[in-house]
């Protein structure tokens, strides 16, 4: 059990970069088109420098700039909620967290975090059909999300559904090598399966 708390604690809740200053603000007048070109050209680098790295620090600096562009909304209003809805987590708030990432994803419902972080605070009160319904949603919207993927691996396992989990976790890992606790669960769950095989 506490190894998967680890894991989803590395994964669903890659909540703690700071919400980066984003492209519409530096360059207000190149217009919402060139900024989320930008971005996705941003995330296409970063993810093609995370597979390519065997450096482990500088695969943790890549990971940690990609979360902080899926943290950019393009609402000043969606960011404020979603600070509020960090620090609920943080505070383990998470009847405030949901309500503040309800209203995310009503407001803006193709911003991929909102549905991931409210996938997170549903595992964290137990509520695992909610949380997978929030991890497809994320998946739907961003098919790359190695913490949705690693969660919903999380989430398999815990509820005894190994082949989904590992599933989950190889996904993971085929866009983000560098996941060493996701890769000992998978070791875990393999090392187990061949026992019973024994």
């Amino acid at each position: 059990m506490w190894t998967l708390a680890l894991i989803l604690a590395g994964s669903l809740l890659v909540a703690s970069p700071a919400l980066a200053v984003s492209d519409r603000e530096t360059s207000a007048t190149d217009g919402a088109g060139a900024v989320e070109v930008d971005r996705t050209s941003r995330l296409e680098s970063l993810f093609t420098s995370l597979k390519s790295t065997s450096d482990g620090a500088a695969a943790k600096s890549v990971e940690n700039d990609i979360m902080a562009l899926w943290l950019e909304s393009g609402s000043d209003t969606v960011d404020l909620l979603m600070n509020w809805a960090l620090n609920a987590m943080e505070e383990k708030n998470y009847a405030l967290a949901l309500d503040y990432l309800d209203r995310i994803v009503a407001m803006q419902p193709d911003y991929v975090e909102g549905w991931n972080k409210r996938a997170t605070v549903h595992f964290l009160v137990d509520d695992y059909s909610k949380a997978i319904a929030d991890i497809e949603q994320t998946l739907a919207r961003e098919p790359r999300h190695f913490g949705a993927l690693s969660g919903l691996g999380t989430i398999m396992r815990e509820i005894g559904d190994t082949d989904r989990a590992a599933i989950a976790y190889h996904e993971a890992l085929d866009i983000d090598p560098h996941l060493d606790t996701v890769r000992e669960a998978l070791d875990e769950i393999e090392t187990e399966k061949a026992g019973r095989e024994i």
